[in-house]
């Protein structure tokens, strides 16, 4: 069995001592750590992070030779067993790294565990050392004994991430399994008993989506679950794992004792909740065919990540809302903004959702100035693409896109490899037509979805909200009183583009009057009339002209409203869709 030991070496100093112990190691033995961590397609480089590599076998020295950035060949003799020993620095706050100080520790093995080359398929043991004192740890993999987990192969040590500290925990049962909640930095009077009743709920209606409920439903796919919430000041975000998910929140938008309302914040932390849980089946089991067998040396590449994270996106909410944890107006609010922000985006006229998802690992995660210009994410137009599906099959009566999910699940031997073919396969079942016209031209090439009409066929009226000064210029900003206004976006084509503003610019004055939020220029500008503006670039302030256009020249934002008296169809598909 290869085993690691991984010791809390020095808190202060964020680092992990690792000991990795392959026995019968082949004579030029390979290991590698990867490069990537699946769920986030993005080369992290976490080699970087080691350092002090030795190796022996017994009381011999092995020379470690390093072959790449990534991967060492030891050059073993006989069958006595390698160690190899290493220092990790752990200082990654986020869900997809490593951290350790003296109040917490956290591990994802796939950017602390060397994978031994050839020897991935065998079980794998990880021991814990030197925990402190009152410290516990929580992952989805059980102890075996003591501080010691056991997984399968390396891709299941991989997908385990691992708590260490003093935490609050709570379970709760949901399709007959035991989950179990985590929750590190809350504030003391955080109301987890809430957070638990409610991701009950989410839990149990997913079970029931992908399952059904009765005698006849299915187990499943998991013995046991896991959620680790990790709160702190600012932070949003979560990695899927086969049974657990890594989540980051903002303390604030814990639910506090005493108080009965939802806020903003906690309604996005139950919806960060049904995302990651929902991946649990849609992408850790159904998953794109080019990623049945992961390579974690280099990029994988799909063009199906608008399905597997677009589709999920579309869901996440969804079944926060048929858990009775937000009402329908308010989950329209949320699919309104989802709209706005997609329709406010010129790069949706520029890229594909299918060269989106294929561009992911050089584009998604490295966002930059000309971003919104050249890009579209497959998160955001990949759930409008669902709800369009969605909603055409509802008004085309033969089924729904639940059908589809499940159909999927169905065929792929309760979760495997799918290809856009299945995809495909799967709509025209559920649909009796092919849906390729409508996938073609939302996913392949860059037509919107025509939601509003859809919209309309469900007794939801769709609105156009009045355009912010920012939308009419076409820009996106941060501002505040005392640093002013710097621009961050400029958008393709509009009145900020037209007149020379540049990202990066300090918006000093308009018509000779100094502002500080964009706003304020309202009172001096004119839509149609030429007006000096001054921005300070590189230390310099430069003079331009600005026109600001009319408001009706300018997208603004998207509103839907639940109609009171729509047609019975209307209102019989909407109540099938929403419950309301």
């Amino acid at each position: 069995m290869i085993s690691y030991r991984i010791t809390i070496a020095e808190p202060h100093a964020h680092a992990f001592d690792v000991t990795v112990r392959v026995p019968d190691p082949a004579p030029d033995q390979r290991l590698g750590l990867p490069v990537w961590i699946p769920g986030s397609y993005l080369v992290r480089e976490f080699a970087r992070h080691l350092s002090g590599l030795e190796a022996r076998q017994g009381d011999r020295r092995v020379e470690l030779q390093q072959l790449d950035k990534a991967s060492w060949r030891a050059a073993c003799r006989g069958r006595g067993a390698l160690v190899v020993r290493y220092r990790v620095h752990a200082y990654d706050t986020s869900v997809r790294g490593a951290y350790l100080d003296a109040a917490r520790g956290f591990v994802n093995p796939a950017c602390v565990c060397l994978r031994v080359e050839g020897r991935h398929d065998e079980p794998h043991a990880l021991t814990i050392g030197a925990l402190p004192s009152r410290w516990e740890i929580a992952a989805a993999l059980p102890p075996a004994k003591g501080n010691v987990l056991t997984a399968a192969d390396y891709d299941e040590l991989a997908d385990t991430p691992i708590e260490l500290g003093r935490f609050r925990r709570t379970a709760f049962e949901a399709g007959g399994v035991p989950h179990e909640l985590v929750v590190t930095g809350a504030w003391p009077d955080a109301d987890l008993e809430r957070l638990r009743a409610d991701c009950a709920r989410i839990c149990a209606a997913q079970i029931r989506f992908w399952h059904g409920d009765g005698d006849d439903a299915q187990a499943p796919p998991f013995a046991r679950y896991l959620l680790l919430l990790n709160l702190v000041e600012d932070g949003h975000g979560g990695l899927e794992h086969r049974a657990s998910t890594a989540l980051l929140a903002a303390r604030r938008d814990m639910p506090v004792r005493g108080r009965a309302e939802t806020s903003d914040g906690y309604a996005k932390l139950l919806g960060l909740v049904s995302h990651e849980y929902f991946h649990a089946w849609n992408v850790k089991r159904l998953r794109p065919i080019e990623l049945a067998t992961i390579d974690y040396a280099r990029e994988n590449y799909t063009t199906l990540l608008w399905f597997f994270e677009g589709f999920t996106s579309y869901y996440d909410d969804l079944i926060v809302l048929r858990a009775g944890l937000i009402d329908a107006a308010r989950y329209l609010q949320l699919v309104a903004r989802n709209v706005s922000a997609v329709l406010g985006t010129p790069g949706r006229l520029v890229q594909s959702l299918a060269q989106a998802s294929f561009d992911a690992w050089v584009k998604f995660y490295r966002s930059d100035e000309n971003t919104p210009n050249a890009t579209i994410s497959y998160y955001a137009k990949g759930a409008l693409v669902a709800l369009a599906l969605d909603l055409t099959l509802r008004r085309e009566g033969r089924g729904t896109l639940d059908d589809v999910m499940r159909r999927l699940w169905a065929a792929s031997g309760h979760g495997g490899p799918i290809g856009e073919y299945d995809i495909r396969a799967a709509l025209r079942e559920v649909g009796g037509r092919a849906y390729d016209t409508e996938l073609d031209a939302w996913v392949h090439g860059t037509d919107d979805p025509p939601l509003a009409d859809l919209f309309d066929a469900f007794g939801v009226q769709w609105q156009a909200a009045p355009a912010t000064l920012a939308q009419r210029l076409g820009v996106r900003v941060a501002e505040s009183a005392l640093t002013g206004i710097k621009v961050s976006h400029v958008l393709r084509g509009g009145a900020a583009e037209r007149a020379g503003i540049a990202p990066g610019d300090e918006v000093l004055a308009v018509q000779g009057w100094r502002v500080r939020r964009l706003d304020e220029a309202l009172h001096v500008l004119e839509p149609g009339q030429p007006v000096p503006l001054l921005v300070a670039r590189d230390q310099r302030v430069l003079g331009l002209e600005l026109v600001l256009p009319d408001p009706a020249e300018a997208g603004g934002s998207v509103a839907l409203q639940i109609v009171a008296e729509p047609s019975a169809p209307a209102r019989a598909r909407r109540q099938a869709w929403l419950g309301s």
